[in-house]
């Protein structure tokens, strides 16, 4: 059964209502707006009848209030008023009302115009939860093509692709080790197996070499960078325009000597300081064409002993507090 709060600073006029609507409806009542707005917010009414003439605190006044609160905001108020009151209606709606109900009552217009209002106000419920639930839907597939394109560059160099699921989850702590919000933690999550998109365009002959790569092969190699920009592009959502930035920098380092355009300090944002870290570290305990696997202990020490040079400080402080949290996942996903 649904409920209907009944606002009016006049005790005989709730019971007239009460007396109308009980048999079909959950009644509450308040007898001032002040009063209304806490069963409002307390027990979220399916539909509110609001006086408009109350002392203290008038009907236009409350449903404003209840408008700015997001909480009570998508319930639904109906206006009650005498007849040869000088109802000010554009006003009203522009609170925030549905309908107007004039004085003396009429019990079936009453209850007609109750049940069209909760009718319509679950239609919006129901249309708001559909459109959430796609929204989410959308955003889920999204980040699993993405993860998907991470994923297809690393096997290019990796037989299992489990490169990119450690070093975002690394990536992912190190962020709320630095201090970032679960947000911005999530959005890295979700950028950085992006980082190594550029890798597809890169020639086997080169990112397969077991030995060292000579000078051209080496411009080659850092060109993925660039490539990996451009692969992503320009985009006004804010996962693809990290991806982008993540792709382009995270091979600058922090004393200006990476590459591709010899960033520095914070001219490298922080998206890309941090991935460095994290893939820096998944790529040395990880067995390469080119090279076998660090100890942990040998990797986390190169990584101490550059702090301050190839990667941020704070941000090597970060990946220190979160290493128990990364072992866990280079245990959960081995190769």
């Amino acid at each position: 059964m649904y409920t209907v709060l009944v606002v009016d600073d006049i005790v005989e006029n709730i019971d007239v209502l009460t007396g109308i609507l009980k048999a079909d409806y959950h009644i509450k009542a308040a007898t001032n707006g002040k009063t209304a707005l806490k069963v409002a917010q307390k027990t979220l009414p399916d539909l509110i009848l609001l006086d408009i003439m109350m002392p203290e605190m008038d009907g236009y006044e409350v449903c404003a209030a209840l408008q700015k609160n997001p909480v009570t905001k998508a319930i639904p108020v109906i206006f009650v008023t005498a007849r040869d009151q000088v109802v000010d209606e554009v006003g009203g709606f522009e609170a925030g009302a549905v309908d107007y109900i004039n004085k003396p009552i009429n019990p079936v217009i009453t209850k007609a115009r109750i049940k069209t209002h909760i009718a319509l106000s679950d239609q919006k419920k129901a249309l708001e939860i559909q459109v959430t639930e796609k929204t989410k839907e959308i955003h889920e597939t999204r980040l699993e093509i993405i993860r998907k394109l991470g994923r297809a560059a690393e096997y290019k160099d990796n037989d299992t692709g489990l490169h990119v699921e450690r070093m975002s989850r690394y990536a992912y702590l190190i962020a709320k080790a630095y201090g970032l919000n679960e947000h911005l933690s999530d959005l890295l999550l979700n950028a950085s197996p992006m980082h190594d998109i550029g890798k597809i365009g890169v020639p086997d002959t080169v990112l397969k070499k077991p030995g060292k790569l000579n000078e051209e092969e080496w411009r080659i190699m850092a060109e993925h960078t660039r490539i990996g920009g451009r692969i992503i592009g320009e985009s006004k959502t804010e996962l693809l325009s990290m991806a982008k930035i993540v792709a382009e920098q995270h091979h600058e380092k922090w004393n200006g000597k990476g590459y591709p355009e010899q960033l520095k300090k914070t001219e490298i944002h922080l998206f890309a300081r941090l991935t460095a870290i994290a893939d820096v570290f998944d790529a040395l305990t990880s067995k390469r064409p080119y090279k076998e696997a660090w100890t942990t202990e040998d990797a986390v020490a190169l990584i101490k002993n550059e702090k301050g040079r190839h990667f941020d400080p704070k941000g090597v402080d970060a990946f220190m507090a979160a290493l128990p949290g990364i072992m866990e996942i280079k245990n959960n996903f081995s190769e």
